[in-house]
């Protein structure tokens, strides 16, 4: 609201004889969702000045946030009407919006386009390329897109080299992903995480579960700092197989592997839902205890904590008690 009042304070002393305002307030918008006041600012923007390259980039964005196909081709055309060049931006977003669409076609086109605008000087719309390439399965296109970067840079970046092993394992080249993350090894000297979470995920995803865990104990002797999302990645692939003791013991990791834990409510339901069909009592305790440490205990987690005793046929030992310590109040659920 404050945006909007500085804008029509400025539109009433004729301040507003450029886009670059009105463009702010658009971003605004699409970004907390409230796409639906687009129009009206471009329209205001209209009355007072000239959209620009951005202004119409914005609007794209916009479009394909509501998957409106029909309005994002409107304001292409409006665009080349305006004598304006599109740019990488505004073919990136058209194709984007075409995959999702499934209109292969289209994408096909745009994509072209993107690239022809494409150079030294927008070296992240190399990334772009990759990932749309991937999305529209062109596994040539990316290796060839991946080859023209090699050309265009003394050296590829950690960012870029995720974007390709991303794009290799969505194509299902596990080989060629694997043979790229080696040659980011031995060129990189960054230890950068993010870059060997990619390949851990993926064989997490294939449960190839001692794979991972030689790969983890081989990237930890090579100087790289597991992170969070490393002993995360772990602690679902153990709760797929549902193995408590591994799941608990990675679970514990990545808690002790942050100063403050953002409770991840799926991860808490699906492991007290295995622990209960289990029946695993120990299991339960030790994941009171890790929530605990977390600073995360309350009503619903002592509620699936005491579950699992229920089911095993068993009742836990002074939990009236633990519940006072921990400040947690019982409700009906808990009575039972």
């Amino acid at each position: 609201m404050g945006s909007e009042m500085c804008i029509r304070d400025r539109s009433e002393c004729d301040l507003l004889i450029n886009p670059l305002p009105y463009n702010h307030m658009i971003s605004l918008y699409i970004s907390n969702g409230k796409l639906e006041k687009v129009p009206k600012i471009i329209q205001e923007l209209k009355m007072n000045t000239s959209p620009d390259i951005v202004t119409f980039n914005l609007w794209l964005a916009a479009c394909a946030s509501q998957n409106d196909v029909e309005t994002a081709e409107r304001v292409l055309l409006e665009l080349k009407k305006a004598k304006i060049d599109p740019d990488w931006v505004t073919y990136s977003t058209l194709t984007n919006l075409y995959i999702k669409n499934a209109s292969l076609e289209k994408a096909g086109a745009t994509v072209k386009e993107m690239e022809n605008r494409t150079s030294r000087k927008t070296r992240v719309a190399y990334s772009s390329l990759l990932s749309l390439h991937t999305n529209m399965g062109n596994k040539d296109d990316v290796n060839r897109i991946w080859e023209k970067m090699k050309a265009s840079f003394r050296k590829m970046n950690d960012n870029e080299y995720i974007c390709m092993i991303s794009s290799l394992l969505k194509l299902g080249d596990f080989a060629g992903a694997e043979d790229l993350y080696r040659e980011w090894e031995s060129v990189s000297g960054t230890n950068d995480v993010r870059v060997s979470n990619i390949l851990l995920g993926s064989y997490i995803n294939q449960d190839q579960m001692e794979m991972a865990e030689d790969f983890c104990n081989q990237i930890v002797q090579k100087g790289v700092i597991p992170c969070y999302t490393t002993w995360e990645l772990f602690t679902w692939g153990y709760l797929k197989r549902k193995d408590v003791e591994k799941f608990l013991d990675y679970f514990s990791k990545a808690i002790s592997s942050v100063t403050k834990w953002s409770p991840d409510q799926r991860l808490v339901q699906e492991a007290f839902k295995i622990i209960e069909e289990q029946a695993h009592t120990k299991g339960a305790e030790q994941l009171l205890v890790i929530l605990r440490n977390a600073g995360h205990v309350n009503t619903n987690i002592y509620n699936l904590f005491l579950k699992t005793y229920a089911t095993a046929g068993k009742m836990p030992m002074i939990v009236a008690e633990r519940m006072r310590k921990d400040n947690v109040k019982l409700d009906e659920e808990t009575r039972r």
